[in-house]
């Protein structure tokens, strides 16, 4: 019966987030009835104590990432700059790959911190056009967005400052270069693997005398003549978030040492900062920071006029995802601590020995529940974190690994049909779960077998 009252609130808040429902106010309610069934007398302690502690810590630690992402990703799609990158790749690949332009173009921006939901919005519109014109069928267009945008560069290539590889930084004291070999190799296969589909599926379309199609919702209208910044000026911004990024996090623990005490300069209320859980957060925060700038330097006059709007549309956008995820955050919390969680636990340690494929089934288990990668790793991290973090010390594996196949666990399926960047990609393409939802599924599949080879790759080669 505990672990029915576990799997009744997982399911739950799994059916409201696959309805539309916002689980900032269905995540407390699920795991609040939880412990209802648990014991009532449980309820308020959980909720102020255990529910409220954990999503208030969630948005100290990761809400200036949410900001500061949002907002760099604003700014680029305001200058011009994601289009002007877009144009210069595809004209570079050629439009007769234009499959292998929009992924290299997802990629790309996301490699270079624009969120995934900014560009879906900046690609469509180009994607559109090239299929179009090289006749391919527009349902193919999520999948092809999909793969450049939610899979390799998001969380498996070193050094991607997406939250879902910041955020093991903190359980593990890695930063987002951790295993780095590791990390570009699973991205390469996912890379490898979803192109081979893609052309597949365009071959199979062509051979079928399926065209671009006719008749389609939201399509887009775009300005020929619009005079775009310079790629080399426009890809300068993600250059900058890129290397700051890695210069930041060398930097810091040399600057400031292991911690920071604030009795030495006599506030001796407050504790220490243990700087290694800080660095990878404040690298990438000081990153973005200066990737903004570099923005605002090189196109201010461009994006001035609607500056203001644009910032709080962004800012509202990040309140909106750190909240969600930070509810998912406090409902692991809860879960995490009920009865039957421990026995969940148990029986999965139980079935499946290793803390690197425990780890890799937990998360994309609970990625694929909440359908969100940073709510499912955050509820398993917060759950299992210390445990895996002691198992591998005690088998000589390196945190690095964890903390690698954590963050591409967290990838693989939470692509599910009710994940908020599946929702928004299909309504931004003007099409639905029942033309499309296919091939953003086997991108799931093909990310989730990654997890597993980067393990056996480290097993037996040793490669970190």
């Amino acid at each position: 019966m505990e672990i029915v009252v576990i799997l009744l609130a997982l399911f739950f808040l799994m059916f409201v987030a696959y309805r539309g429902f916002s689980v900032i106010l269905f995540a407390p309610i699920a795991a609040l009835f939880a412990v209802l069934l648990t014991d009532p007398g449980y309820v308020l302690p959980f909720f102020s104590g255990v529910f409220m502690d954990k999503m208030v810590s969630f948005i100290k630690n990761y809400f200036p990432v949410f900001l500061l992402g949002a907002i760099f990703g604003k700014v680029i799609e305001m200058s011009g700059f994601a289009k002007s990158i877009t144009g210069a790749v595809i004209k570079m690949i050629g439009p007769s790959r234009a499959m292998l332009a929009i992924v290299l173009v997802g990629a790309i921006l996301t490699y270079g911190g624009v969120s995934l939901f900014v560009v879906a919005f900046a690609v469509y519109p180009f994607a559109a056009e090239l299929f179009r014109a090289a006749d391919i069928p527009k349902r193919l267009i999520p999948g092809t967005i999909a793969l450049g945008a939610f899979t390799f560069t998001m969380d498996a290539f070193p050094g991607t400052p997406q939250i879902q590889n910041i955020i093991p930084t903190t359980f593990f004291k890695t930063d987002t270069w951790a295993a780095p070999w590791l990390g570009f190799i699973g991205g390469l296969f996912v890379f490898i693997l979803g192109m081979i589909y893609l052309e597949y599926r365009r071959r199979k379309a062509k051979a079928a005398g399926e065209g671009y199609g006719t008749g389609h919702k939201n399509e887009p209208e775009l300005v020929a003549d619009e005079k775009l910044p310079h790629p080399l000026i426009a890809i300068l911004p993600l250059v900058v978030v890129g290397v700051f990024n890695k210069i930041f996090t060398n930097m810091i623990p040399q600057f400031y040492g292991k911690t920071f005490d604030f009795a030495a300069i006599n506030i001796p209320k407050v504790d220490p900062v243990d700087i290694s859980k800080e660095t990878a957060i404040w690298a990438v925060e000081g990153a973005l920071v200066l990737g903004i700038l570099t923005v605002l330097v090189f196109s201010f006059n461009r994006i001035k006029e609607n500056f203001n709007a644009g910032i709080n549309a962004s800012i509202g956008g990040a309140m909106l995802a750190t909240l969600n995820t930070a509810s998912e955050y406090g409902f692991g919390g809860i879960i995490s601590l009920l009865p039957g969680f421990k026995a969940v636990n148990e029986a999965m340690a139980n079935t499946f020995t290793n803390p690197l494929v425990n780890e890799a089934v937990t998360t994309t288990t609970l990625a694929g529940i909440t359908g969100s990668a940073s709510g499912g790793m955050s509820i398993a991290l917060a759950a299992m974190g210390e445990t895996y973090l002691e198992q591998a010390q005690k088998m000589g594996i390196d945190p690095e690994v964890l903390h690698r196949v954590a963050s591409m666990a967290s990838g693989g399926m939470d692509t599910l049909p009710h994940n908020g960047a599946v929702i928004t990609l299909l309504a931004v393409t003007g099409l639905t779960h029942k033309q499309s939802y296919i091939d953003i599924f086997v991108m799931t599949v093909i990310k989730t077998v990654a997890v597993f080879f980067i393990i056996a790759l480290y097993y037996m080669f040793g490669i970190v």
